[in-house]
């Protein structure tokens, strides 16, 4: 399975996407709105779970590296989880390296997994959870059509310190 776009591609993780997600959740930077950076063996035993074989059945995650077409560059991860069979209802997540934020390629992504999710898999409705602060990726949800539905207070923990979470749902 391989979701392409004007850009970029997604492809279920493989080897060749560890370097990436284990440098993203590793720094500081790019966690400071996600989690407490995670240690190597932390980050390296996520991706392992998170590279394991998925179904619509599955409970883990389907989880995709993004790279660039032309160049083959690695840009991130972007998955989804079914958090409900029944409702058919997943949440979705994504990490854009520092230096491919901004240019479009976390929307293309989204864009990408979204039709995938809801048109492909037939998903009645996808959620996202991000804190209040990750200004970057609320806006990018608010874009490409999911609809504030809440805020969760003191909802995450990161870095000792509890922080609010904003909920995003969009429907079929």
């Amino acid at each position: 399975m391989q979701l392409s776009g004007q850009r970029i591609k997604l492809s279920p993780f493989d080897e060749t996407d560890k370097r990436l997600f284990i440098e993203i959740s590793m720094c500081p930077k790019m966690m400071e709105h996600v989690y407490q950076a995670f240690t190597y063996e932390d980050a390296a035993a996520a991706f392992a779970a998170k590279s394991q074989p998925w179904t619509i059945e599955s409970d883990g995650w389907l989880s995709l590296g993004i790279s660039e077409i032309t160049t083959g560059e690695k840009l991130g991860n972007i998955g989804l989880k079914i958090v409900n069979h029944e409702a058919k209802i997943a949440v979705v997540g994504y990490m854009i390296k520092q230096g491919a934020q901004g240019k479009g390629f976390g929307s293309e992504a989204l864009n990408l997994l979204k039709d995938y999710a809801l048109n492909g898999l037939e998903l009645n409705k996808l959620t996202a959870t991000c804190s209040v602060h990750n200004m970057g990726s609320f806006k990018l949800l608010e874009k490409l059509g999911f609809v504030r539905e809440g805020r969760l207070q003191q909802n995450s923990l990161i870095s000792n310190k509890y922080v609010d979470d904003y909920i995003y749902g969009l429907c079929k």
